[in-house]
């Protein structure tokens, strides 16, 4: 997979306060993150701009706006890395090829083999009955 470089000029923070408990300084502080990346005006190349368009994922509008929310960590710069890497993971995701399986058969041999054990497992097993004489 080639190195994606993601120009972070395109990329939109804007602080929000966080949900869940937070103690005092829960109305005060806005901690958590909301990032903003617009695929169409991105400079990622065109193919992976359609792939991405073309993913399943909540996180992605009708208008191909990407909105990441980060609010894990309890500090502003560890949840903008956060948002940042998840946007990564994100772009990896969609510019991930995978390698085609080629379809292969054993060979003759193999086949042989194959058949030759099964034949004497099956005389084996043959010979284990009631001994008539």
């Amino acid at each position: 997979m080639p190195a994606i470089q993601l120009n972070e000029a395109e990329v939109e923070f804007f602080a929000i306060r966080a949900q869940g408990a937070g103690g005092q300084n829960v109305n005060k502080v806005s901690n958590a993150v909301h990032l903003r990346f617009d695929i169409g005006a991105s400079s990622l190349p065109d193919g992976l701009k359609e792939k991405l368009r073309a993913l399943r994922d909540q996180r992605i509008s009708s208008d191909g706006i990407v909105v990441i929310k980060a609010q894990s960590h309890r500090s502003l710069e560890r949840n903008r890395e956060d948002a940042l890497l998840r946007l990564r993971e994100l772009i990896a995701a969609a510019a991930f090829v995978p390698t085609l399986r080629r379809p292969t058969k054993p060979s003759r041999s193999a086949q042989r083999k194959r058949v030759d054990s099964k034949v004497k497992r099956g005389q084996i097993k043959q010979q284990r009955g009631r001994i008539t004489d």
